[in-house]
């Protein structure tokens, strides 16, 4: 169940939750992070969910609730960042790539999902299959880039995996022994939508369409079949931010109308028109073209709303107006004040390429203006010298709960 809502509500609706996870804590958590961080980790990390209220000097606890933002401090701590790679990064599903970039047998692609590096194998019969990209023997990458093998070999000693993630040799284990045959890859799991691939480091984890919920037929009522769309292109970027400030800034267009005025031309951005949506891991917000557009960008054609997904922790999903349109991609963290992200675009095979290229311009556009905002952002929360921030109880809403989901899975 989802509730969507326009801006102007004078209540806020709410929330339908979903039965909790057997790994996660339940709503209504209290959102204090624990001494002991994932034993996994060789030095396990502890922040503190208390804060100084300045003026009493008391300590209150982080509410996963209402209009107070996460302390700014979790936007620059290294301890903040390795807290969440444990507990978010290696326990959702996250979109590492399209079933097309390993089509045919014996292929190989490395990724990753979070920190955890992932290769993607699809064996001699077809099975595509996710390993961590790991050897066995001292921890070195097996793999770099993409290509084709029979075998999967680390280059440090030699050791030698089969297609399945088997260890098949090591080198003078006959002579001295003590290695066990059942050392293979570790196999991550691995789910697909249409072309999409999806990871979870988690071999306990829910399947894939307990999260994705609504989204594909969302999608398909918009008018976009994803199995018949063509890949085009990928778009790669880095941000000097954290990675929740990225996301953060995708979760609203409070800031569209003064921040990006070429897209505030196209898209009717105004609160009786641009709605929200949530449930329990998953935001969206869903928007029409104005009445008459200004811009070089034409919104018309077979699918009449813009749709932009956000699924828990970090993929992004947006349909664009006009001809039938899909650009997925993660969000990815690769230090407390830098981020990684691309785009994959995929479009109709009719699609004009005139129209196309008007759309990735105008698109690119955003990004560039969103590149600008999310960084002068890192830079005022770095200052240090203010706790926390406010957030618009309708406007941003979706920042809301995707906070509130950030304070439950590391509590």
């Amino acid at each position: 169940m989802v509730e969507i809502w326009r801006l102007r509500r004078s209540v806020a609706p709410t929330r339908a939750g979903r039965p909790a996870r057997r790994r996660l804590p339940p709503r209504g958590a209290t959102p204090v992070v624990p001494r002991a961080a994932c034993g996994r980790s060789p030095r396990p990390a502890t922040i503190s969910v208390d804060r100084r209220d300045r003026s009493t000097g008391s300590f209150q606890r982080v509410s996963a609730t209402g209009t107070r933002t996460l302390p700014w401090s979790w936007y620059v701590d290294p301890t903040v960042l390795q807290l969440e790679q444990e507990r978010i990064f290696r326990r959702f599903w996250q979109y590492v790539g399209r079933t097309d970039e390993i089509t045919e047998p014996s292929s190989f692609h490395t990724t990753r999902a979070g920190h955890v590096p992932v290769l993607l194998v699809r064996d001699g019969e077809g099975t595509l299959r996710a390993f961590l990209n790991v050897c066995r023997h001292r921890g070195s990458i097996v793999c770099k880039g993409s290509g084709k093998r029979e075998t999967l070999q680390c280059p440090y000693h030699a050791w030698t995996y089969a297609l399945d993630g088997r260890l098949i040799a090591a080198p003078r284990a006959d002579r001295e022994g003590g290695i066990e045959e059942g050392l293979g890859l570790v196999q991550l799991g691995l789910e697909t939508w249409g072309p999409f691939v999806f990871v979870n480091p988690d071999p306990d984890a829910p399947p894939l369409s307990d999260f994705l919920e609504s989204i594909p037929e969302q999608i398909v009522e918009a008018g976009v079949d994803v199995d018949a769309l063509h890949f085009h292109s990928r778009a790669e970027s880095e941000y000097e931010a954290n990675w929740k400030i990225c996301t953060e800034n995708f979760l609203e267009c409070y800031h569209c109308p003064v921040a990006h005025p070429g897209f505030s031309a196209v898209m009717d951005v105004s609160p009786d028109s641009y709605l929200l949506e949530t449930s329990r891991w998953r935001a969206a917000q869903h928007s029409p073209p104005r009445p008459e557009p200004r811009g070089t960008y034409d919104p018309t054609g077979e699918v009449e709303r813009g749709q932009f997904h956000f699924l828990f922790p970090n993929t992004v999903l947006n349909v664009m107006p006009g001809r039938p349109n899909l650009s997925i991609g993660p969000i990815v963290p690769l230090a407390p004040e830098r981020t990684y992200r691309f785009l994959d675009y995929l479009v109709a095979p009719d699609a004009s390429e005139a129209w196309l290229e008007e759309m990735l311009a105008f698109d690119a556009q955003v990004g560039a203006e969103d590149r600008q905002l999310v960084e002068r952002v890192q830079a005022g929360v770095r200052s240090g010298v203010l706790d926390e921030g406010r957030l618009m109880p309708e406007s941003e809403r979706l920042v809301e709960h995707f906070q509130s989901l950030v304070v439950e899975v590391l509590a």
